[in-house]
């Protein structure tokens, strides 16, 4: 069975920064790709940021220059640096991990229960 696990939403100014965390647990035998979506009221869940096995990054145009995507593979986390955030940020933000379980013959996509961002004065 594999888990993940959200953190380090919460309420912020304009301007703040946040970091999100999302740790994988279980029966994991490989993580293949990692991202993060979001979904704010009303709206459908958009992908935020992703990032490769390699380590390499992929961004929403919206994110570009103010998020920063990374991993630590050691720790089975993903982490999601929010910087200069804004009201148009506000939504629940969603770890998806591209994972092979033990045991397993193909990966499937697991999804975190999700964090709140709260971005308001």
């Amino acid at each position: 069975q594999v888990q993940l696990v959200e953190s380090g939403g919460g309420l912020v100014q304009p301007g703040g920064s946040l970091r999100l965390s999302c740790v994988a647990s279980g029966s994991i035998l490989s993580i293949n790709n990692r991202g993060w979506y979001r979904q704010a009221p009303g709206k459908q869940r958009e992908l935020v940021a992703r990032i490769s096995s390699g380590g390499r990054p992929n961004y929403a145009d919206s994110v570009k220059g103010r998020f920063t995507i990374s991993r630590d593979n050691a720790r089975n986390t993903v982490y999601l640096q929010l910087n200069s955030l804004s009201p148009e940020d506000t939504a629940v933000y969603y770890c998806n991990d591209n994972i092979v379980a033990r045991g397993a013959v193909l990966s499937r996509n697991y999804w975190g229960q999700g964090t709140q961002v709260t971005v308001s004065s």
